[in-house]
């Protein structure tokens, strides 16, 4: 034991509130604490936002022909992209965009969310889901809604692909590195 930290109970309490801070941001099962996050089971509201969201994606397919891709949808509303589709990218991304607000006008209750505030984690993260989606063809909302509901082997495989990643990096976060 250093000059630090004394032993207490079961744990190791730090003298310097700054290393105790940064140790437990970074390190609390190092220190004999394991934090646990618990994710509620909400099967009525996840079989609600997954009705509409296969609605929105049928209604896409009836109406424009096109596969509700997110990715897709997003790069083709930048230059140089410009075709007859560009309101209805607007307005498929406008109505991602008002889901929440309009959550929150009619229920009157905040959107329940987890975003991690470190930039350092957020910036690759998300040039990695970029980076992703261009070289696998497209998102988990065009693959794993609209490719697996056309039975394409491109997606399921695309899809398994990113619910194993998942998987991994959920059990990694939580349980190796303690976050």
């Amino acid at each position: 034991m250093n000059g630090l930290a004394k032993e207490c109970g079961d744990c190791h309490v730090l003298r310097s509130s700054s290393a105790q801070s940064l140790l437990r941001s970074r390190f609390a099962s190092n220190l004999g604490h394991q934090t646990v996050t618990v994710t509620q089971f909400t099967p009525y509201t996840s079989i609600i936002g997954g009705l509409f969201i296969g609605a929105a994606a049928v209604l896409l397919m009836a109406f424009t022909g096109r596969i509700a891709g997110v990715s897709g949808f997003v790069s083709r509303l930048l230059p140089p992209y410009a075709d007859d589709q560009t309101p209805v990218r607007l307005a498929f991304v406008g109505g991602l965009l008002a889901a929440a607000p309009l959550y929150i006008l009619i229920t009157g209750s905040d959107v329940p969310h987890t975003v991690t505030g470190s930039t350092a984690l957020l910036v690759p993260g998300g040039l990695l889901v970029g980076v992703g989606s261009v070289t696998g063809s497209g998102c988990t909302s065009g693959h794993g809604v609209c490719g697996i509901a056309r039975l394409s082997s491109r997606s399921f495989v695309a899809t398994a692909s990113f619910m194993a990643t998942a998987i991994a990096t959920v059990f990694i976060v939580r349980h190796v590195v303690g976050g």
